[in-house]
């Protein structure tokens, strides 16, 4: 479904990515792990197109979308959730979800998609009408992953999102995760929480200062006494 192929990005001087290549199927869930300054959010953006790329490709279900702008990546089925929720903290939580189907005109198909996101995240629903900067941090972050929803994805990027948030919410979150993969969505995401991330994905892949150390089935590299040590606390 997605395919990144030698992706090189610079910041100046500064070669953040160094030639990362990794394969997404349609239905999985793959992870992206390591150390901070890995490489991680700069992957998503650059495949989002957020930043630009020094060299490579990036095909979406074959379509090369290597340079195509991120209005046009939207539309094409991928989105991203950033890091940090970033919801508009004027507007309201309903607002927030309508502007996740800004580029979408299927009306009816818009309301079906905003009864499902008030299934998966109930608290949204009771709190339709608050602006989105009084929520929790939990709330904000269900808030952001419904928007990206109302753009109907095919594919969606997840970046850090457990970041901040209390253990229980944590859990609660990656169950979230869980249940919007089986509804059909395929999911990339890039997670601090290596733990939660290997327990919930299909496959991950691990970055080293921009490079592609391993990748493996995330059952077998949650086992594995590098990874335990590295990145599991071990």
């Amino acid at each position: 479904m997605l395919s990144v192929k030698n992706l090189v990005v610079h910041y100046g001087s500064i070669n953040a990515l160094k030639g990362v290549s990794f394969e997404v199927e349609r239905g999985e869930i793959i992870c992206l792990i390591g150390a901070n300054g890995a490489g991680k959010t700069t992957t998503l953006h650059s495949v989002s197109s957020i930043i630009k790329k020094t060299s490579g490709q990036v095909l979406l279900e074959d379509c090369d979308i290597t340079q195509a702008k991120p209005d046009f990546i939207v539309k094409a089925g991928l989105v991203q959730v950033p890091e940090g929720r970033r919801v508009f903290a004027n507007l309201t939580v309903k607002e927030n979800l309508e502007m996740g189907a800004y580029t979408r005109k299927d009306k009816t198909e818009i309301k079906h998609d905003m009864d499902m996101v008030f299934d998966t995240f109930p608290r949204l629903k009771e709190r339709l009408n608050q602006a989105a900067g009084t929520l929790s941090g939990g709330e904000q972050q269900m808030l952001a992953m419904g928007r990206a929803l109302m753009s109907a994805p095919k594919l969606l990027l997840l970046d850090e999102p457990s970041m901040g948030l209390a253990p229980m919410l944590v859990d609660e979150i990656f169950s979230v995760i869980r249940r919007i993969n089986e509804n059909g969505a395929t999911i990339l995401l890039v997670e601090q929480n290596a733990h939660k991330a290997l327990e919930v994905a299909d496959r991950c892949y691990i970055l080293e200062t921009g490079i592609v150390k391993k990748s493996g089935k995330a059952a077998s590299l949650i086992n594995d006494p590098a990874i335990i040590e590295a990145y599991l606390g071990g």
